[in-house]
């Protein structure tokens, strides 16, 4: 590209979503295809911009969904039959033969205990989530492992 053609390009478009932004726009398009009635999450893994694996959270595949009408697939206000979204993550990536140790979980929550622990076993260094989850436990595992965490607020 020629320098005059170069310097007509602009540096940041006005408008254009930071590459975080843009991750977390795509987990929510994948958090539409969970198949979990309580709530739907959706995670994708990245590295060096890729998107590696995506995720949502739902009954193994092939099993019934769940239903939580009258209280089924509950157990102590969660649902039994759900594989977490990270947690598909992981298994979408492993079930290809792809790495993802160094990158970057994108999630629409925090991960639980059981997903912070999976995360850095896999090598996971980071992580960006949009929404709040209640787990003191699963942030000081991923603290002491070293695993950067940021919460990317919400956008309209």
């Amino acid at each position: 590209m020629s320098e005059s053609a170069s310097a007509l390009l602009p540096n940041d478009i006005a408008g254009r979503p930071s590459w975080d932004a843009y991750f977390m726009a795509i987990v929510r398009a994948v958090a539409t295809r969970a198949t979990c009635s309580r709530r739907a999450i959706g995670a994708l893994l990245v590295k060096n911009k890729l998107i590696l694996a995506t995720g949502y959270n739902g009954a193994p595949a092939g099993l019934r969904h769940c239903d939580h009408s009258a209280g089924g697939d509950l157990l102590n206000d969660h649902c039994v039959r759900s594989t977490h979204a990270e947690q598909n993550a992981i298994v979408q990536a492993a079930r290809h033969g792809i790495s993802i140790e160094g990158a970057t979980l994108y999630c629409s929550n925090n991960p639980c205990q059981t997903c912070a622990k999976l995360l850095i076993n896999a090598g996971v260094q980071r992580i960006v989530y949009e929404d709040s989850y209640p787990d003191d436990i699963a942030f000081g595992l991923l603290r002491e492992a070293g695993i950067m965490t940021e919460r990317l607020q919400s956008q309209p």
